[in-house]
This record gives structure tokens, sequence and C-alpha cells, in this order.
């Protein structure tokens, strides 16, 4: 799946060491918000030192974010866990020539043209039979 948006938030890293493997990991969660008509916020999070360093994602930035969305049960309960695997910066100049503004581009329908004869309304030549 993917959304496009701008990044809103940025949490503190988090860190630590697996106790199955015993292999560090760090994982870093960020807040998007789209620009639909009533705009929506999703907080995802991006797992692994080598993405973070990758997608270098900052606040105010501008992103199209690929994702997975994943559940797991916790205590008999459920729980969402939405990881990106690709960020990508969205470049605003070529997304603004995509989507022309309202009524550019559009031709202009043209006034119909008024005759000095329309506006004296007394001529015989006006009747419709």
């Amino acid at each position: 799946m993917e959304i496009q948006g701008k990044i809103i938030s940025a949490l503190p890293e988090r860190s630590g060491t697996s106790q199955r493997t015993g292999n560090t990991w760090k994982v870093q969660e960020f807040v998007v918000e789209t620009h639909d008509q009533y705009p929506k916020k999703m907080a995802f999070e991006v797992f692994g030192e080598d993405r973070l360093q990758r997608f270098n994602i900052q606040v105010g930035q501008e992103v199209n974010i690929a994702f997975d969305i994943d559940a797991h049960e916790y205590n008999g309960r459920w729980f969402n866990s939405i990881r990106a695997y690709d960020v990508r910066l969205v470049d605003e100049q070529s997304q603004a020539a995509s989507q022309p503004n309202a009524g550019e581009g559009m031709p202009m329908p043209e006034a119909p043209a008024v005759s000095s004869a329309d506006l004296a309304g007394d001529s015989a030549e006006d009747l419709p039979f």
C-alpha cells in the first residue's frame, strides 16, 4: 500500500538487543498527514538502522510511503503494525505541474455576441417565427 503526505512528527528513536539472536535493532516512528479534503494522519515505523539512514526522514518533508500492515495479538488484544519499506521524497515542482489548478488549461466558453438590434427590443425582426 502507499500513501502520500507531509511528515508532521518524528518520535524518538528506540533501540535494543534481540533476546533471540543477540543482534542490535533500531526503530523510529513518524506521523504523516494527507492532503485530502478531510486530512488523515497515520503513524508508521521504520525498522532498521540502514533504512533510517537511507530514508533520512525529516519533519516537514512531502513524501510517498510504501508500507505493509500487520496485526499481532498480545494478552487477548490485537494491535496493528504499519511498517514502511520505502520512503521517497515527492518533487513538489513536478507534482504541481501534473495537477493544474482549477480552470487552468481549460478553454473558456465564448460569450454570445450581442448586436444593437438585439438590445433595441422593438424591432419586428426579432420575432421567433
